[in-house]
């Protein structure tokens, strides 16, 4: 299996047309079906679904997009690194991000370390603990920001200073926006919105088991999303501060629960893992920040 032939093949599976994905290839069609066809004879199961005018995967097709995704992110993260080795005053790297203001800092230490590399660039990948983490895992991300303490058997890690507070996010017409913060008392019998892994690990450290007295309507992994669904009088969204616009102009406003919880964020990276030479640097500019 050659990663030239998983690039036709994606290709293929973008464009949902063998005529499209040739042009865009810049193969002749015959050329780029006769290499599929062996693809799938080697595999021993047919990839598409294929009609007169179009190709969609089947279901070994979506299998195989998504390894193939992941082997091609991983063959050109190595690309880069190697094209990084004697490129010291730039490079690439891939950082996942939970979601927080926090980040902030991240921000902060990339723009001074960029004023020294000035062909440095940054990818970001937002999503929560897991998904982050696993991507990771995968080598797929250098660093990760997560809020949630790291597994210190896996990871190294420092820690971002300050920490988010949560709230509930509702609309300014709500009764309950009349209060300075709310209780568990508050919230018990409203439809709320909040990240599984919120409701899974912060906040039982809040309200132990009466989390599971909670009405969680819904769940999402921004912020932002949920924040629609409250302007839309479906509930309330249970978030950090700072995420979302509570301006007068916005409808919605932002009243911290009591007691206070807080979480703490961190950067994290493999244990023993070996950074391109932009990485490596990098790391040490955060180690000299936190």
């Amino acid at each position: 299996m050659e990663i030239r032939v998983l690039r036709y093949f994606l290709a293929i599976a973008r464009e949902e047309n063998m005529t499209k994905a040739a042009q865009r290839l810049h193969i002749s069609q015959p050329s780029l079906s006769k290499e599929i066809k062996k693809l799938e004879e080697e595999l021993g199961h047919e990839l598409f679904i294929r009609t007169n005018k179009s190709m969609h995967l089947n279901d070994e097709g979506m299998l195989l997009r998504k390894r193939a995704e992941d082997i091609i992110a991983m063959v050109d993260k190595t690309a880069e690194e190697f094209g990084q080795l004697d490129n010291i005053i730039g490079g690439e790297i891939r950082i996942g991000c939970a979601e927080s203001h926090l980040i902030k800092y991240l921000a902060r230490s990339i723009k001074a370390f960029k004023e020294q590399y000035p062909g440095f660039v940054f990818h970001i990948f937002s999503g929560d603990t897991e998904p982050v983490a696993e991507r990771l895992d995968r080598g797929l991300l250098d660093l990760a920001l997560i809020v949630e303490s790291p597994n210190l058997s896996k990871y190294n890690y420092l820690t971002v200073p300050e920490s988010d507070k949560w709230g509930v996010v509702m609309r300014r017409d709500s009764k309950l926006a009349e209060k300075k913060e709310l209780s568990f008392d508050d919230l018990y019998g409203l439809p709320l919105f909040c990240s599984e892994q919120s409701i899974n690990n912060d906040f039982p450290r809040w309200c132990g088991e009466e989390t599971d007295k909670l009405n969680f309507a819904g769940t999402f992994n921004l912020s932002y999303n949920g924040s629609v669904f409250v302007k839309e009088g479906l509930g309330y969204l249970l978030t950090f501060e700072h995420l979302i616009d509570t301006s007068e102009s916005s409808g919605l406003v932002f009243r911290p629960i009591t007691p206070a919880l807080e979480t703490k964020m961190y950067i994290i990276w493999k244990k023993y893992q070996i950074f391109s030479p932009i990485a490596e640097l990098f790391v040490k500019k955060l180690r000299a920040d936190y």
